[in-house]
């Protein structure tokens, strides 16, 4: 088991970070499970993960946690394949660029994202991992398709995705989406290695590159499927989520707002 930094190619704006092994890689895709601090909810998900045994490497995508979760002790027998941990700047979407770097550089197929708060049911992982070997390119999770099922989602958040930020991506990306906020997704290598999509840009730092790839998939013609997910909210206590109530979502409404007027585009997109 060892840990190296990690630096990506002279085409790619990548945060550094490290990577711990504790196994090799086994299958054609992997599931990347973002996390920071998310103390025993990241812990329970994993041992649903294993129990689904879905034909997936399962690999950590760490933001930089300081809860003691993502030790070699817990994440091991777990079943997980490799902890990333980035080091350099940047929230999520520099936390994808780290896990997306890594994945292409290990050679897999097609990569899986769902978040480590414990609140996606990992039984909709063999959907995704069939969606990929069928050629789908971007894989959208939705509570809101036939199939799919929302406990407990509050109310308010319910109300904005369905009359504002999926019916905006919609619009973008021509065509229609139902659950936009859900990060439980899957993308091919080709999809992610095109040069007219190019996610490896230091502009991609928090919440764009969710909004940039859903609408960049379906505007360059790429295979686009929404598969049936669970997801649920706890019945009390806080609800999970990075999102502050008041900055947190005014920061997601400027950038969704960006991304549908296609300020993310590769500069030299015509």
């Amino acid at each position: 088991m060892t840990a190296e930094a990690q630096t990506a190619g002279p085409d790619r704006q990548v945060p550094a970070y490290t990577a711990t092994d504790f196994s090799g890689r086994r299958h054609r895709h992997c599931v990347m499970v973002f996390v920071i601090n998310e103390n025993g909810r990241l812990l329970r998900q994993l041992d649903k993960m294993q129990a689904v045994a879905a034909p997936l490497d399962v690999v950590i995508a760490d933001g930089g946690s300081t809860d003691g979760s993502t030790t070699a002790a817990n994440l091991a027998p777990r079943g997980v394949r490799t902890l990333l941990v980035k080091t350099g700047p940047g929230k999520l979407s520099a936390q994808m660029r780290m896990a997306f770097d890594w994945a292409l550089q290990q050679g897999y197929e097609g990569v899986v994202t769902i978040d480590g708060n414990d609140k996606d049911g990992p039984e909709a992982l063999h959907r995704f991992v069939a969606a990929l070997d069928a050629g789908v390119d971007h894989v959208q999770g939705s509570r809101y398709v036939p199939g799919g099922v929302a406990i407990n989602t509050p109310r308010l958040r319910s109300l904005g995705i369905k009359l504002l930020h999926a019916p905006l991506i919609s619009l973008a990306s021509r065509r229609r989406y139902t659950d936009t906020t859900n990060g439980f997704r899957a993308y091919s290598r080709r999809f992610l290695l095109d040069p007219r999509v190019a996610p490896f840009r230091d502009v991609f730092a928090r919440y764009e590159l969710h909004y940039y790839l859903a609408i960049r998939a379906a505007r360059l013609g790429f295979s686009v499927q929404e598969v049936p997910v669970t997801r649920a909210y706890p019945d009390k206590g806080p609800v999970p989520t990075k999102i502050s109530p008041w900055k947190g979502n005014w920061l997601v409404l400027k950038t969704l707002f960006k991304a549908c007027m296609h300020r993310y585009d590769p500069p030299q997109d015509p």
